[in-house]
């Protein structure tokens, strides 16, 4: 009986020990903030499509903008302490539109499904060895553009909208999270995360496609290969798509049966150095569908895309700070289809949850292109457009 009581007492003790090594964190963010734009448009153009009109300028626009940094989000994560420095890990995390409640985008069109956590659902493990994820999550791609840009990727004149443009003017109608050239969420993903070595580390995605009888079916790898230390950020990206976007411009609602084509591939290059409070970055991207070769008519933009961008930041004390870019897009098969986009903006934060922002932009549109100054706010194609935008970001 001593016995059969000890050993229930150690069961008892190591349920508790392991209880408290373990952790679960509820957390989010809301950003919201005024934004006024010279120009406008119903909806993002896909122009390249046959006997498909350009959306004229539907005029300025004052509206009450979610965000201007960041997707305001809601999520939780939790982490188990398996001994040995192993852990297992979890996290969900969706994203809302503050101004009216609405979660945003996700997989599929709204119509087809819904969804709470819309951007990451993974499960994993983490050691000596790295990481692995396992769900939705952001593409590893993603990280390496922001880590690159002075800009970070925010969704105000960044990297991150000009590779948007580079989809939309591609044929992707943002209607759901499946774009035509890389990806900023991938569904059914594997993505592992070695430990650096020396600085240098690398990440690895596959994302089985799960279609029957097709062993490419909807599949997605990407390689990523990363450098940090001393200051210097650098990045090289390999992410290559079968089936990008199975819900077309012309009717979102409707899937297309996977055929296993290779019709997305992005390739990027880009660093970030900074020193004392400087910051310089830059990069060269493409992005292409290799299943269409050429843009012979009717098309009028080729959905093959060079992308440069070059940025300046300056941090003037550890509560604010100043960032400014540039983003140049070019049609590497029509030259009249360019766009340049100039961003700059400045972050106060009050307390350390809650910063103020406020940031300009301007962008050159020629020829048939729409870039757009902020994410989810579409310009009137071929038009020259100045954004204004002041918000509030709080973090809990």
């Amino acid at each position: 009986m001593k016995l059969k009581f000890g050993a229930l007492a150690a069961v008892a003790l190591f349920a508790s020990t392991a209880h408290a090594q373990s952790s679960v964190t509820l957390y989010g963010a809301l950003d919201s903030g005024l934004l006024y734009q010279s120009t406008s448009a119903a909806l993002a153009s896909a122009p390249f499509l046959p006997n498909t009109k350009l959306n004229g300028n539907a005029g300025h626009v004052v509206q009450l903008k979610d965000g201007g940094i960041y997707s305001s989000i809601f999520g939780m994560k939790g982490t188990e302490d398996l001994g040995g420095g192993y852990a297992a890990n979890f996290k969900l995390q969706g994203a809302f539109n503050t101004s009216n409640g609405q979660t945003q985008r996700f997989s599929v069109p709204a119509s087809l499904g819904s969804s709470i956590f819309t951007q990451v659902t993974t499960v994993g493990l983490s050691g000596p060895f790295g990481k692995i994820d396992f769900g939705r999550q952001f593409a590893p791609m993603a990280y390496a553009m922001a880590e690159t840009d002075v800009r970070n990727a925010q969704y105000f004149g960044s990297v991150l909208t000009a590779w948007l443009t580079m989809n939309t003017m591609s044929g992707w109608s943002g209607s759901t999270t499946n774009g035509q050239i890389g990806a900023l969420y991938d569904d059914n993903s594997i993505v592992y995360n070695s430990p650096s070595f020396y600085g240098v580390s690398t990440a690895l995605q596959y994302s089985p496609g799960g279609v029957a009888g097709q062993a490419q079916g909807g599949t997605r790898e990407s390689a990523i290969l990363k450098y940090s230390g001393f200051g210097l950020n650098a990045d090289a990206v390999y992410y290559n798509g079968h089936d990008a976007n199975p819900f077309p411009y012309t009717s979102p609602n409707a899937a297309v049966p996977a055929t296993g084509l290779n019709n997305n591939r992005f390739v990027y290059f880009g660093a970030k150095y900074t020193w004392h409070g400087f910051s310089v970055s830059g990069s060269f991207s493409n992005g292409r569908n290799p299943a269409r070769p050429n843009a012979a008519p009717p098309f009028v933009v080729s959905g093959d895309f060079d992308m440069w961008t070059g940025g300046l930041g300056y941090r003037f004390s550890p509560v604010f700070d100043v960032t400014s870019g540039v983003y140049y897009l070019k049609d590497n098969k029509h030259n009249a289809n360019q766009s340049t986009a100039y961003a700059i903006g400045g972050n106060y934060r009050v307390s350390a949850r809650t910063a103020l922002y406020a940031q300009v932009g301007y962008v050159s549109n020629r020829g048939q292109m729409n870039q757009e100054l902020i994410y989810g706010t579409p310009v009137a194609p071929g038009k020259n457009t100045t954004a204004v935008n002041f918000g509030l970001r709080h973090t809990f």
